[in-house]
């Protein structure tokens, strides 16, 4: 009798099938596939991490999809992990030449906050993208006059060029909800960002307008919170929950501050955001009676 040969290690589509996305997307896959191969094996991250002359902690950023890898670390962490066969290689290193390539928004790098860039790749991965808003529309679904007023109330000293251009990126970020693999939006937003009057009434009725024809598209849950509905869990602010189209990848919490972000992924935190959107889903109407609600609140307008 022949010995057993041992099992080859899976490519990465068969190990997490065919996505495509930009270079967070790539990244994301890569240290996924990179993560799975290394706790098959029962390889310790620093372990792993000394294979590439590297720390844990970068290590595990790497295995997040946070930072890209460099192609020499992906072939010695391939060959670490038994992996020989030189089409699963080249599919791992073609990969991690993908996560290297600009992103579509570092032509914006000079309006772009540094913290606003994660965000962007984090939503461009997500398949779906939970959020709530209680003082303005969501960015996702605001017409080209509303994120211009919402912009200028925060920057109102920049030149028309620079707030055109924040316009034209806003607008940009929109495309990935009409694109290939489109994410499913659910959106929750408070009666007050609808009442809030924003760039005068004409504007703020198209903007109503939109969200009604929003609603309508296949991936695209919107729901309101009435006045009425009283207090509810998100007492604190807007909050975005992320989730990925890889399942063992956590789900990531957004929370955007004056002049900064939080982004959180221990499961305690994210479980606690996950229940207080739960909860808000529960409080706010249904979606059906949203878009009522909506065209209501356009008759007034």
């Amino acid at each position: 009798m022949t010995a057993a040969q041992p099992e080859r290690p899976p490519s990465v589509t068969e190990a997490l099938g065919h996505h495509r996305g930009g270079p967070t997307v790539q990244r994301i896959l890569l240290g996924t596939y990179l993560r799975r191969l290394r706790e098959s094996l029962n390889i310790s991250r620093v372990d792993a991490g000394s294979a590439i002359r590297a720390s844990d902690a970068k290590l595990c950023r790497l295995e997040l999809g946070r930072v890209s890898f460099k192609e020499r670390d992906v072939a010695d962490l391939l060959t670490l992990y038994g992996v020989d066969d030189l089409n699963t290689r080249e599919e791992a290193l073609e990969l991690a030449r993908r996560a290297k390539t600009p992103a579509w928004w570092r032509q914006y790098g000079d309006i772009l906050p540094s913290w606003f860039e994660q965000h962007l790749g984090l939503e461009e991965a997500a398949s779906l993208i939970r959020t709530y808003e209680v003082q303005f529309i969501p960015g996702l679904l605001q017409t080209a006059e509303y994120a211009e007023a919402v912009i200028r109330l925060g920057s109102p000293t920049a030149p028309a060029d620079q707030i055109r251009r924040r316009v034209n990126l806003r607008l940009t970020r929109q495309e990935l909800l009409s694109g290939p693999d489109a994410p499913r939006l659910w959106a929750v937003v408070d009666e007050a960002a609808l009442r809030r009057p924003l760039g005068g009434p004409e504007v703020m009725r198209a903007q109503l307008q939109h969200l009604i024809e929003a609603a309508d598209q296949p991936n695209v849950t919107l729901q309101v919170v009435p006045f009425h509905a009283g207090g509810h869990a998100a007492a604190g602010g807007p909050i975005t929950v992320l989730r990925f189209p890889v399942p063992d990848l956590a789900d990531v919490v957004y929370l955007e501050q004056l002049s900064s972000a939080i982004y959180l992924d221990k499961r305690e935190d994210v479980d606690n955001y996950l229940a207080v959107m739960d909860r808000l889903s529960l409080v706010a109407a249904p979606s059906t009676d949203s878009v009522t609600f909506l065209e209501q609140i356009l008759k007034e307008a």
